[in-house]
């Protein structure tokens, strides 16, 4: 995989990687995501030897990742809500060195995170039992074969009756049931940006020109948030606006990522990531610029009550 000053990789391993890999997919920022062997002591290993378990290798997935718009603790957590991190025997009924659960670091910033990861993890009190992740430094990834690639994508059927049938899909859901109800009503790119603080791209979203009279709600809630009259083209390539349709329906906190001190905007009901708010905005109306992610909203219509009452 080709890594340049913005990309960087991230390496999981979690029982089968058909079902690790899925998770990963089509979220933001994520480049490429290969399914493949680590950790083991064979050059280029096959699937059969891995599955014996005599090679050492992980079943594990290898994913590039564009880390200006998305960061390494959100891959993670992701990761760690795909797992059930009490079994370091195997995963679910796949069971054996090789689909053990860990964490493969590629330097010693992510070998903090993940630490700090897996403390919080502990710290929730979700799991009864002891954390089983093994945390390793990263070593010689092995692509699996071709057909093992995105295989929920060539094999649906296949693969959801396999996620259902080992026990991985109840966990989860029995575990993070709340936050999945909430991944089947969004998109993945609307739980990306509202549930993991994310960044859809600039002039390719659904709002950022859009000139319809109406108010922008949240996506979550409905909790109304923008009107059309204070929108404004700032030339962003995000939605912008000058205020919100009431001060109260927001939450303000810093925001310190990606090397940057910014003002985060949140929603008050949903507590969901809208965007950022910058004092750049025009100067006759207030100097406000509420740079606001199209993913995290969802447009109502204005209606001329004067067209309800026409036959």
């Amino acid at each position: 995989m080709h890594e340049t000053i913005n990309n960087d990789l991230a390496t999981f391993a979690g029982g089968c990687f058909w079902c690790v890999e899925s998770a990963f997919l089509d979220i933001g920022g994520v480049i490429k995501v290969s399914s493949g062997y680590i950790g083991g002591h064979t050059q280029n290993p096959s699937y059969e030897e891995v599955s014996i378990g005599d090679t050492g290798h992980y079943e594990a997935i290898e994913i590039l990742f564009n880390k200006t718009i998305i960061n390494y603790e959100t891959l993670l957590d992701i990761f760690l809500k795909t797992i059930d991190p009490t079994d370091g025997d195997g995963q679910f009924a796949d069971q054996g060195t090789q689909y053990k659960p860990a964490i493969f670091y590629h330097n010693e910033a992510q070998e903090k995170i993940a630490l700090r990861a897996i403390d919080d993890l502990i710290l929730t009190k979700v799991f009864p039992r002891p954390i089983k992740i093994e945390l390793l430094a990263a070593s010689k990834f092995y692509p699996a074969e071709e057909y093992h690639q995105q295989y929920c994508k060539k094999n649906p059927t296949a693969y959801l009756m396999y996620k259902k049938g080992s026990g991985r899909e109840d966990f989860i859901r029995k575990t993070w049931g709340a936050e999945n109800d909430l991944k089947r009503k969004l998109s993945p790119l609307q739980y990306y940006v509202t549930q993991e603080s994310g960044t859809e791209k600039p002039f390719q979203n659904e709002y950022y020109d859009h000139k319809d009279k109406g108010i922008y709600v949240d996506i979550v809630s409905g909790e109304p948030l923008f009107s059309s009259e204070d929108k404004f083209d700032s030339g962003c390539g995000w939605p912008s606006f000058t205020r919100p349709i009431n001060e109260q329906c927001l939450n303000t906190k810093t925001d310190f990522s990606h090397g940057m001190i910014r003002t985060e905007v949140r929603s008050n009901e949903s507590n969901s990531h809208l965007g950022h708010v910058f004092e750049d905005g025009p100067k006759d109306r207030g100097g406000k610029r509420y740079c606001i992610n199209s993913a995290s909203l969802k447009f109502i219509p204005y209606q001329d009550p004067e067209e309800d009452t026409k036959p």
